[in-house]
């Protein structure tokens, strides 16, 4: 976990809320908007006395920035450009940084999208989620195809070629023709980095509480079964393959040279910090890593910064007791070992079995083998000498493997 650190900026706002999403963001007036980035602002001047407090290390390069939400394409081209002059003030932001912006379809204005141009953004992330109206409509979703295709035409002229389309398999109303129809035009816009994602439904979501009322609004009644969803997002694994957008990681393809470097830095343990409402952050620590995250309660955030924030909780380190001790986890060779596992078996090309016993001996790895070994006779984990990945079916029920994963000394 060496070398430069990613940047993630939580930017929590949405012109409307999606009806399966229970994350920390909403709809907010531009006055709170402002407050949030003047707090954001500040945090981001803060990092660097709090991560020393911790004694954590937080390294001065940077060579991704991701921007994510909510709909952080809503800012102002001035609340940007003040993002960045405190972003660069604190952290040396690489030339050629892979610099990505969360955005949905018809909600970046043309000021916005030239500032953040001249502030070196170079990837945008489009949550388009399907291309067929009724379904983007049923979950709130504000724009048309035909608004998906002008916004990917606008940025691409605008200089923008690293593009994301977001889908989404199991919307409400969605069927296996109109899957295939939102497949085959994610594939046709030339776009070189799709995610795929199977639909999940918060239980304290609008679309959640119908669900579990067997209700029919929000098109409740109408979501597809968990085994459609899981075999419709198979048949988009071999569509996209096929057309060139090789699948690196669960619910991301590429063509080659496209992958996101921002996300790769989480599946493979390299450092990152998170600045923002529910941002999350791993650094450095001696033998050891730290997790820590801000809140999810956006008065709070806004509100004192000696209750939300860790980074500036952190600054009190020594005095602060308790109330800090919460706010940090302190990642020791156990639950090291089992994060990469998880992490490291999300990506296609698996884990180096050598690399593993470098860093974390032989006698931790024989101890997982018998987990190892029952998830491989299932038929989802491939299992030899060098290297284990998961199976095509096991990308699918991933969460069922790493459920079976769990080692009994950190569980």
């Amino acid at each position: 976990m060496t070398g430069p650190v990613g940047v993630y900026i939580s930017i929590p706002f949405c012109k409307a809320k999606c009806t399966f999403c229970n994350f920390a963001s909403g709809v907010f007036g531009a006055e709170r908007m402002q407050r949030y980035v003047n707090r954001l602002c500040e945090e981001i001047g803060g990092a660097r006395a709090a991560a020393d407090a911790m004694k954590a290390c937080l390294p001065r390069g940077v060579n991704t920035v991701y921007f994510g939400g909510g709909t952080p394409s809503l800012l102002s081209a001035e609340q940007f450009r003040r993002i960045f002059e405190h972003l660069r003030g604190e952290f040396d932001v690489a030339d050629g940084a892979e610099i990505t912006l969360e955005c949905a379809p018809g909600q970046l204005a043309g000021e916005t999208l030239d500032e953040l141009l001249r502030q070196g953004m170079n990837r945008i992330s489009f949550g388009v989620q399907s291309f067929v109206d009724r379904e983007s409509a049923a979950v709130g979703r504000l724009h048309t195809r035909d608004e998906c295709e002008a916004e990917i035409a606008r940025v691409r002229a605008a200089g923008v070629g690293e593009i994301n389309l977001d889908l989404i398999a199991g919307l409400p109303y969605q069927t296996e023709g109109s899957w295939r129809y939102s497949v085959e035009q994610v594939i046709a816009s030339g776009a070189p980095h799709v995610s795929v994602y199977l639909l999940e439904v918060d239980d304290e979501s609008r679309l959640g509480r119908e669900m579990l009322e067997q209700g029919s609004r929000y098109g409740a009644s109408d979501v597809p079964s968990e085994d459609a969803a899981a075999e419709w997002y198979q048949q988009a694994c071999e569509e996209l393959d096929a057309a060139g957008l090789n699948q690196y990681e669960i619910s991301n393809f590429a063509r080659r040279g496209h992958r996101s470097r921002h996300n790769l830095k989480y599946w493979r343990r390299d450092p990152y910090v998170g600045f923002g409402l529910d941002a999350h952050s791993m650094l450095c620590a001696d033998e050891d890593a730290v997790r820590f995250a801000n809140t999810s309660d956006l008065e709070e955030y806004l509100g004192d910064f000696a209750a939300p924030t860790p980074l500036r909780l952190l600054e009190s380190f020594e005095s602060s007791g308790s109330s800090v001790a919460r706010a940090v986890d302190r990642i020791e060779s156990g639950a090291a070992f089992e994060e990469s596992l998880f992490l490291g078996l999300r990506l296609n090309e698996g884990i180096d079995l050598d690399s593993l016993r470098g860093q974390f001996g032989e006698a931790m790895l024989q101890d997982a083998m018998p987990a190892l070994q029952e998830v491989r006779d299932a038929g989802l984990l491939e299992l030899n000498p060098s290297r284990i990945r998961l199976t095509s079916r096991g990308r699918v029920l991933s969460n069922e493997v790493f459920s079976r994963l769990l080692l009994p000394s950190v569980a």
